[in-house]
């Protein structure tokens, strides 16, 4: 068999492969066009390259706790569609477990071996963009642990179990049995889901956050004219209300609209008659960051027809 460039740029125009795959493909199936495509999709090769400068903004976000332990990863698609594909599912489901148990980060867990596939996880991602035909991407994951105590999770908008469009773990730490914490830590999830808080305490907020918000009521004050006593105090006070916006222990609870976060601990800590601290939590938004370009569909629709 005489294998020709012409052979090899077609194959790869086909099958968005890329050069050295198309080679050995036609190789391994004596230049038979059809048979080398067949090649590439079993080998998660093909459609991938083509694919792969596509925005993928879509996708699900998935949640895996075993053992004090937890993580939540985002997997992106190019549609929505993606998130009710079973195989995709099975997927986030499979890399939050995987990346769970290696304490894997983006890059380490794609070079994982991926269950029952004779394949890595990123392999067996490009087998997936091939089968279902959309651009995917392992984006981003989150790890939180606790010693004693328990996390807690909720997903919004879910599709599944542990599957969804965002996704929040808290971490509470206490001598209480998870009967005890199970309610509160729920509720702390869902507050955080609905106020995505930026830290968890004024110390652990960022120093650039809090000097440019700082900065920007500064100058507010001083354009307003006020003397710069009365300046500083005006500024201390809106802070003072920034941290109520975007620091989770001074948040005031969405469930009774009145009550501190930290307060809210506190009493039930007073009630059950042991310590409660809110260690941490995680929250990542489906797509949050990424760019899309906004299209008109009607005036898509009319540049298509205009073609015609």
């Amino acid at each position: 068999m005489s294998l020709t460039a012409s052979m090899v740029k077609e194959l790869r125009e086909k099958s968005g492969a890329g050069m050295m795959d198309c080679k050995k493909a036609l190789t391994e199936n004596n230049g038979q066009m059809e048979e080398a495509i067949d090649w590439l999709r079993k080998k998660g090769l093909a459609s991938v390259s083509k694919k792969s400068g596509r925005v993928a903004a879509e996708g699900l976000v998935g949640i895996t706790i075993k053992n004090n332990s937890g993580i939540i990863l985002e997997i992106n698609s190019e549609t929505d569609f993606v998130a009710r594909n079973e195989i995709f599912q099975n997927f986030v489901k499979t890399c939050c477990e995987l990346a769970l148990s290696n304490k894997s980060d983006v890059e380490s867990l794609k070079s994982l071996a991926y269950p029952d596939s004779g394949r890595t996880v990123e392999q067996e991602l490009a087998n997936n963009i091939a089968t279902i035909g959309e651009n995917m991407n392992i984006r981003r994951l989150e790890f939180l642990d606790v010693n004693e105590g328990g996390l807690f999770s909720y997903i919004h908008n879910n599709v599944a179990d542990g599957l969804g469009r965002l996704g929040v773990l808290v971490a509470l730490e206490s001598k209480l049995g998870m009967d005890d914490l199970s309610t509160i830590g729920k509720q702390i999830a869902m507050h955080i889901a609905a106020t995505s808080p930026k830290s968890l305490s004024i110390e652990d907020l960022d120093k650039n956050i809090v000097d440019r918000e700082r900065q920007v009521l500064t100058d507010q004050a001083v354009a307003s004219g006020k003397p710069k006593e009365i300046a500083n105090k005006i500024v201390e006070g809106r802070m003072h209300k920034f941290f109520q916006e975007v620091v989770l222990n001074e948040q005031i609870s969405v469930l009774d609209g009145e009550t501190k976060i930290k307060d809210v601990i506190k009493k039930l800590a007073n009630e059950k008659g042991f310590d409660i601290k809110l260690k941490g939590f995680k929250i990542i938004k489906l797509g949050d960051g990424i760019e899309v370009e906004e299209t008109n569909f009607a005036e898509e629709v009319a540049a298509t027809a205009s073609k015609n």
